[in-house]
């Protein structure tokens, strides 16, 4: 084998293990947005949000939820992404609270 392919080979392999390396890593997100609307009828949009951890939401809860990212996420009726009455909202789905309900407080995105 020759000088050239070696160093060619042994360069590929370095690449490839940095690109491995990169997508395994803790800074990980969900590609798209997520759009939610609070009880006081402000709306907020989130980018490219952290697949890790619990996401915490306005004070004041939120009401309506716009999924347009490339993962699913869970909304809780805590501030700590615990407890019952989550809900689910798959890949580009919405979803709201019912009438006389208590409001989404966090979020965490499957992954």
């Amino acid at each position: 084998m020759s000088v050239r392919r070696r160093l060619t080979t042994a360069t590929g392999a370095v690449l490839l293990t940095l690109a491995v390396a990169g997508c395994s890593g803790l800074g990980r997100t969900s590609v798209g947005t997520i759009k939610y609307e609070t009880e006081r009828e402000l709306l907020v949009s989130v980018t490219s949000p952290s697949v890790n951890g619990c996401h915490r939401l306005a004070p004041s809860g939120v009401t309506k939820v716009q999924n347009n990212s490339l993962t699913d996420i869970v909304m809780w009726r805590t501030r700590d992404c615990t407890g019952p009455n989550s809900i689910y909202v798959p890949i580009n789905s919405a979803n709201w609270i019912a009438p006389d309900t208590l409001p989404w407080r966090s979020y965490s995105v499957i992954h």
